[in-house]
C-alpha cells in the first residue's frame, strides 16, 4: 500500500484500523481512465487529485483510491532479476548526438548459442521503471536479446517513482531521447550474436530492421 503526501498521519492512522480489503468492482472505470490521464500528462498532479477526490465517497478516500490504481511494480513481476534462465544486467552505451552516457538493462538468454533476434525495449514518460525492466527480461525469456535503455540517465536515472519520472523526463528534449534510443539501436548492431533488432516502442512494435 502507498500513502500520499496530501493525507494526514492520523488519516493514513485511521485507514489502516478500519480499511476493507478493495476490489476492482468498487471502484468506477472513470478512476481508472482518470490514472491514465495523469500517466499520459494530459492532466498534472493537482488537476489529478482534485478530480479523484469526488469519487472518494461511500468509505472511499482518496488515500484509498491512490492505492489501488497506482502500479505496484515489485509485487507483480513476471520474471524475477535473478531468473537463472537469463544473464541480465545493466550496461552504460554512449548516445553522442542525445544524452550522452546512457544506462540500459541489457538481457538475454542464459547460454546463448548462435545468432538471436534483438529488441529495443523503449519505455514510455516515465524511465526506466521495474515494469519496463520486467518486459526486457520476458522478451528475453522468449528468446531475444534484449536491451532496455533508460533515457532519463542524464539526469541521474529513474528516480524510484513514476510521479518524478514523468517530471524528470519532462525536462528532456525529445528529439535527444529518441537519439538514444537509436544510440541503443546501434549498440545491439555491434554485437556479434543480434540477427535482426525490432524496437518495442511504448509496448507497440513499431519497426523491425535486417542488420
Amino acid at each position: 500500500m502507498y500513502f500520499y503526501k496530501e493525507q494526514s498521519q492520523t488519516e493514513i492512522l485511521q485507514i489502516l484500523l478500519n480499511m476493507q480489503p478493495l476490489k476492482k468492482e468498487d471502484i468506477s472505470q472513470e478512476v481508472f481512465d482518470l490514472y491514465d490521464d495523469y500517466a499520459h500528462n494530459k492532466i498534472d498532479r493537482r488537476q489529478f487529485v482534485e478530480k479523484l477526490s469526488l469519487y472518494a465517497i461511500g468509505g472511499l478516500t482518496v488515500t484509498s483510491l491512490l492505492s489501488f490504481i497506482t502500479p505496484n511494480y515489485l509485487d507483480n513481476l513476471m520474471v524475477k532479476p535473478d531468473d537463472p534462465n537469463l544473464d541480465s544486467g545493466y550496461i552504460t552505451y554512449q548516445s553522442p548526438k542525445g544524452g550522452g552516457a546512457i544506462k540500459g538493462l541489457l538481457s538475454k538468454p542464459d547460454a546463448t548459442k548462435g545468432k538471436l533476434p534483438g529488441i529495443v525495449v523503449v519505455h514510455e514518460n516515465r524511465g526506466l521503471n521495474p515494469y519496463i525492466e520486467d518486459v526486457g527480461r520476458r522478451a528475453a525469456l522468449d528468446g531475444f536479446i534484449s536491451l532496455a535503455p533508460d533515457a532519463l540517465s542524464p539526469l541521474g536515472g529513474y528516480p524510484g517513482n513514476d510521479d518524478e519520472g514523468r517530471t524528470m523526463q519532462s525536462k528532456r528534449d525529445r528529439n535527444e531521447m529518441l537519439e538514444d534510443f537509436i544510440a541503443a539501436f546501434d549498440y545491439l548492431k555491434t554485437m556479434k550474436t543480434v540477427m535482426v533488432i525490432l524496437v518495442w516502442w511504448a509496448f507497440v512494435l513499431v519497426v523491425g530492421l535486417p542488420i
